[in-house]
């Protein structure tokens, strides 16, 4: 038997070291990769960690930021269209009421219109009335004059006389017409 060996070969199967010298060497060589692996690659992984949380945090607030710029956005186009909606409804409400204005301001001329149409019209009738009794008086007294110059057999050429005989008659007509 080797006096270097450490533990005999048997016992720890193909895996045991077969001299002191490899387990130092071994734990020398595992402190130089752990220091390289802390001094080297761990800060590497450490910035990459780092520039992707950043860069993930910073998506996250420019996603927030532009959710509350949306929101925002929303809510105002919300107040717009509450507010046109608003202005749409007191418009409608206004043309009703000048509609409705100008609906019985035209009545009001329409009936006004009417009254004097109406009005010029028995106007004109009481004219055409009063000149046809007149004309008739005419024409009737001197019918009746004829006529009872005929029936007395002498003319009846007074104009007093004769006015006052057509009176009476037309007088005596109107009575008989009134009582029918």
């Amino acid at each position: 038997m080797n006096p270097t060996i450490w533990v005999p070969q048997a016992t720890l199967g193909p895996l045991a070291p077969h001299y002191w010298s490899e387990v130092i060497a071994g734990i020398v060589l595992l402190l130089i990769i752990w220091l390289i692996v802390a001094k080297a690659i761990v800060p590497a992984f450490e910035k990459m960690y780092e520039e992707r949380s950043s860069k993930i945090e910073g998506g996250i607030q420019r996603a927030a930021v532009a959710e509350a710029k949306a929101e925002a956005a929303l809510a105002q186009y919300q107040d717009q269209l509450a507010s046109a909606r608003e202005e749409a409804a007191r418009i409608r409400e206004d043309a009703k009421n000048q509609s409705a204005q100008i609906l019985a301001e035209a009545r009001d001329r329409a009936t006004k219109e009417s009254d004097r149409i109406l009005e010029a019209g028995r106007q004109q009738l009481a004219a055409e009335r009063s000149q046809l009794v007149h004309e008739l008086r005419g024409e009737v007294g001197g019918m009746a004059t004829e006529l009872a110059s005929r029936i007395v057999g002498e003319a009846l050429t007074d104009d007093e006389r004769a006015m006052r005989t057509v009176d009476r008659f037309l007088a005596e007509l109107e009575q008989a017409g009134a009582a029918r």
